[in-house]
């Protein structure tokens, strides 16, 4: 089994990237905290299938990170992540990346670092009003890693849904040359959407995280049957989280994708949001929304 080389420096990655890109190859970037799981390796898999070359980062980024939240006991696994990629073509049916870029937080962010990635209104709702400057440290290391890495494609999954907003927002307003690429959600076979967090989960924690993909089937099912008010669904979300025992919904609610300002009324398509946290494990997931045509 062939595995992906691994670098910790940033210009020597850049120097591979655009050596790359001189010789006519394409290259894909997929940006990870690491602790690999189904719905990262999607993303790779995506990638190696799509470009001639792939980039994976692995990097817990610390600005990301509130100071009572998770960062230090965030899952981290060089090795098996690296096994994992390299697995590909067991797992995907595709090819191994070709680098996994592996920096030590000195490097991306040196003693002086001072600049730093302020996106503005879509960072201000949702996880940005419950994660305080959680976006300005996402969007200040993916700026860095689009400099260090300067591919033609960078692949995210739509289930860090914000996220990917705040990134093509940023991509746009910031005339970055680099195409966004965002991959659906890959799930457990229950439905929970795959997370590093789930493996914090206790059994009986597990099975209650199951009410927010449940949230969300209720409210595709209600505007498969017709649905249309905004308000009633997100109501509906809401009672099948507060239904289960140690569930703390922080919020559930149904958007416009672009803004992601709330709706009143679904006159097409919509996402529907949702956190919560399970016993002391926060989570996320989110389900896209099209009214059927004539309904």
């Amino acid at each position: 089994m062939h595995h992906p080389r691994i670098i910790a420096d940033g210009e020597e990655l850049r120097r591979q990237v655009r050596a790359w890109q001189a010789a006519g190859e394409t290259v894909g970037l997929v940006p990870t905290m690491g602790a690999l799981h189904a719905g990262h390796l999607s993303l790779a898999a995506r990638s190696v299938r799509e470009c001639r070359r792939t980039v994976v980062t692995i990097f817990v980024n610390p600005k990301q990170f509130g100071p009572a939240e998770d960062f230090q006991r965030y899952p981290r696994d060089l090795i098996r992540d690296v096994e994992l990629l390299a697995g590909l073509a067991a797992s995907q049916q595709a090819r191994e990346p070709d680098l996994v870029f592996a920096p030590a937080a000195e490097a991306i962010y040196p003693a002086d670092f001072a600049t730093h990635v302020e996106v503005g209104r879509v960072t201000q709702l949702w996880e940005g009003a419950s994660r305080a400057g959680h976006f300005r440290g996402v969007a200040t290391v993916v700026l860095k890693l689009f400099q260090l890495a300067p591919a033609d494609i960078a692949y995210f999954g739509q289930k860090d849904y914000q996220q990917t907003v705040v990134i093509r927002r940023m991509v746009a307003d910031l005339n970055l040359p680099i195409e966004i690429r965002v991959s659906p959600i890959v799930r457990e076979p229950d439905g929970l959407a795959m997370s590093s967090r789930n493996a914090f989960l206790g059994p009986d924690d597990r099975r209650r995280a199951l009410a927010l993909s449940a949230s969300l089937r209720q409210a595709v099912e209600m505007v498969r049957g017709g649905q249309r008010d905004a308000r009633r669904i997100s109501a509906a979300m809401r009672q099948t989280i507060g239904a289960v025992e140690s569930v703390t919904l922080d919020y559930a609610a149904v958007v416009d994708p672009e803004t992601l300002e709330e709706l009143d009324r679904l006159d097409g398509r919509a996402v529907a949001l949702v956190a919560a946290k399970v016993g002391a494990v926060r989570l996320i997931d989110n389900e896209i929304l099209n009214p059927p045509a004539g309904v």
